[in-house]
């Protein structure tokens, strides 16, 4: 989520053109890589397509990583954490996950659903009170005043988890940015308990439409738990995962490890600017909020490749991963998100053409893409392009972090599409060695 502003994700394209896997150039700095000894052709020729980014000037800096069932199969990091100061990435660089985030809040819900504390069909405002005053923006009177309305029907957690309860963002839709104006709400990015009062902008249930869902979802954990959303996080996921470097308030540690995110100006050259998620905030933002490095976002996503459980820690029951993982959405499609703030995002829409889904985590393609993942695959992403998906089929699971700002950018969805191809390259990619 942006400061004042919100996130999205997409996995191989932008402003209606699919970004198609290319060839990686060479040579830059990077960290060593991580695989298995028979496996060195493909770390050869994913080191070349991260380091070809950054020698290129594409991505300021990049970190990668991938697995399969057995274990990591590759980590890389290349270029700079920030292009004037010259630091280097580097493996355990903190970066601002944004909308990835949604995937752990969705999770962390589905264990509340697990121990019968929430129901994904019965009104969550019987948990969420506020939520039973949720209104319907039907547009502005010819004073510019908003006309409001009560949905036809309650918003259960299932509407949120699939992003069809009718909330949107002010990124792609033009009646909630003109609402928050004349509202006076703040953005979500500031994480002040009033950008959460916006209308829906749909019915629940008739529309996909992407927007503060998570951060609802979130509330209810909390509610349910009584823990914060961070501490619920901490005792229930990160800790049992060993997830060291996630999390929403920053330790002064990883303060010192935060990559900076990067502009791209119209000529394409790319700027530090300040920017960060609020460290006081009002309320901990589940739709996307999170700090985390490339190893522990990998880790959580091992965790669902092996149907909730890696190593000792099961985070959910398998059967509880199969339905987080099917189309929960019915007949309703993942659309394009036309961006209505440039600045921050262009339009995006994973594989234009191909039907999309949602389950109640992430968002499904449903053919194969060719020479990558299988149909059935799972992926989402974050607003200053991180990236990530999780093929259940194959076995492979992978996450690219940059931190760039617009959105769905052309050149980092290009390296997305070039690394998710090299990991494929020989079919499903051979067992690795682990990490060190």
């Amino acid at each position: 989520m942006a400061d004042n502003k919100h996130d999205q994700a997409n996995s191989t394209v932008t402003r209606r053109t699919a970004i198609q896997a290319g060839a990686g150039a060479l040579l830059a700095t990077g960290v060593p890589l991580f695989w298995a000894s028979e496996a060195r052709a493909d770390k050869a020729k994913i080191d070349a397509v991260l380091s070809g980014a950054v020698s290129s000037g594409d991505v300021p800096g990049v970190v990668a990583l991938a697995a399969d069932d057995k274990g990591v199969i590759y980590e890389g990091a290349f270029g700079k954490r920030n292009l004037v100061t010259g630091t280097a990435m580097t493996a355990d660089t903190m970066f601002w996950i944004a909308s990835m985030t949604k995937a752990v809040t969705s999770i962390a819900a589905l264990q509340m659903v697990e121990q019968g504390k929430l129901s994904l069909d019965k009104p969550i405002s019987d948990v969420v009170m506020e939520l039973s005053a949720a209104q319907v923006l039907e547009g502005f009177d010819a004073e510019g005043k908003p006309k409001l309305r009560a949905p036809k029907r309650p918003i259960t957690l299932r509407h949120l988890l699939t992003h069809t309860a009718g909330f949107s963002y002010d990124l792609w839709n033009k009646d909630i940015e003109r609402y928050m104006k004349v509202a006076n709400v703040p953005g979500i990015g500031s994480c002040k308990l009033e950008a959460l009062k916006v209308p829906m902008i749909a019915d629940p249930g008739e529309k996909w439409e992407y927007g503060i869902n998570i951060d609802w979802a979130g509330k209810a954990v909390e509610r349910v738990s009584g823990l914060s959303l961070d501490g619920y996080m901490r005792e229930r996921i990160f800790t049992p995962l060993g997830m060291k470097d996630t999390g929403f308030i920053l330790r002064p540690d990883q303060l010192a490890r935060v990559a900076s995110v990067h502009a791209r100006g119209a000529d394409g050259k790319l700027t530090p600017i300040e920017f960060g998620m609020p460290q006081a905030p009002e309320f901990f933002m589940g739709g996307g909020a999170l700090y985390s490095t490339g190893r522990d976002y990998l880790t959580f996503l091992r965790a669902l490749l092996g149907n909730g459980k890696l190593g000792t820690a099961q985070i959910l029951k398998p059967e509880t991963v199969a339905l987080a993982n099917k189309n929960s959405m019915g007949d309703l499609n993942v659309t394009l998100l036309k961006t209505a703030q440039p600045d921050l995002t262009n339009d995006a829409e994973f594989f234009p053409g191909m039907v999309k889904k949602w389950g109640l985590a992430y968002m499904i393609n449903t053919q194969d893409v060719p020479g990558k993942r299988s149909a059935g695959s799972l992926a989402w992403a974050g607003l200053a392009n991180t990236y990530y998906w999780l093929d259940p089929k194959k076995k492979v699971t992978g996450v690219i972090l940059t931190q760039i700002l617009p959105f769905a950018d052309p050149k980092t969805l290009q390296v997305f599409g070039d690394f998710e191809a090299a990991v494929y390259q020989n079919g499903r990619p051979q067992a690795a060695a682990k990490a060190g």
